[in-house]
């Protein structure tokens, strides 16, 4: 099984954006060995923050759209809501019908959606002529980004909401990234890394993979910077993203299509092999 490890960040200030992820999104210090300052749910690393990011990310350019933190519970998500809203932080609450969502921004507009799973509400989930089309589970047919309902999400909230770090059994559940192209976005993540293509839709520049499962939407990449976006070298983002295989067998697999693709960097400092995508995103191949 294919699943994520922590995503680096790049940032301008390791303090300051270490405060929002604390502070604003809920998230811990947990131990780590190997360069940058991780902070996580529980014992484990989501986030890991390395300093010496300069500037502003460009528009027009490849790289990081958000990454989004699962949630166990309902409550769990109330508490990531009530958490920013005691604050002050800016979020943009959104049904997507596959999942309740709110988004906030880091202090150097590195985006992080909260998430909580509602596979149960999704009847059938697949392309359209724009946005992909959604059958809920009561028959209605759903746009996929609604107006999130509040009071349902509110019902769930418990005393100290705003007070709760977030929940140990919190995942990177997703990841949507920019990309210069579609098609060959898609090709990497399926043909290569080994991901399971599920909606394209090049009318709007959007398409998503599975790992498996209910949930259909684990990694996402669209052309919305532009086609051809190139990489923004030395701005805030993603240094990497960690893809972890359980079975020894399937991670070597990919590590051999990787390299007949030439998509690995060559990196003897680093503790595992490093693939970069055609976009110039990279991903660390870990073990589990």
């Amino acid at each position: 099984m294919l699943a994520f490890g922590p995503v680096h960040l790049d940032v301008t200030d390791v303090h300051r954006s270490g405060a929002f992820w604390q502070e604003v999104v809920g998230l811990r210090p947990v131990p780590w060995e190997s360069g940058g300052t991780a902070l996580g749910a529980g014992t484990r690393a989501l986030v890991v923050l390395h300093p010496g990011a300069e500037g502003s990310r460009p528009p027009g350019r490849s790289g990081l759209y958000h990454l989004a933190l699962h949630v166990p519970s309902e409550a769990d998500f109330a508490d990531a809501v009530s958490r920013a809203s005691a604050r002050r932080w800016p979020q943009a609450p959104t049904d997507h019908i596959t999942h309740w969502a709110t988004y906030l921004d880091d202090p150097d507009g590195i985006q992080v959606e909260v998430a909580f799973e509602t596979p149960d509400r999704v009847r059938t989930y697949e392309a359209g002529p724009g946005w992909p089309r959604i059958i809920d589970a009561d028959g209605r047919p759903r746009r996929a980004v609604e107006a999130l309902d509040m009071r349902e999400v509110m019902s769930h909230a418990r005393p100290d909401a705003g007070d709760r770090p977030m929940a140990d059994g919190t995942v990177v559940g997703h990841l949507h990234m920019h990309v210069r192209d579609l098609d060959e976005a898609q090709a990497f993540h399926a043909d290569v890394i080994g991901m399971t293509r599920n909606v394209a839709a090049p009318a709007i520049g959007f398409a998503d993979l599975s790992l498996g499962g209910a949930f259909p939407h684990r990694m996402a990449v669209n052309t919305w910077q532009r086609p051809g976006a190139p990489p923004a070298p030395g701005a805030p983002g993603m240094r990497h993203a960690e893809l972890r295989w359980s079975h020894p067998a399937k991670r070597d697999a990919a590590l051999e299509r990787l390299a007949a693709a030439g998509a690995l960097r060559d990196d003897p400092s680093a503790p595992f092999p490093v693939a970069v995508d055609p976009s110039g995103n990279a991903f660390r191949i870990a073990a589990e």
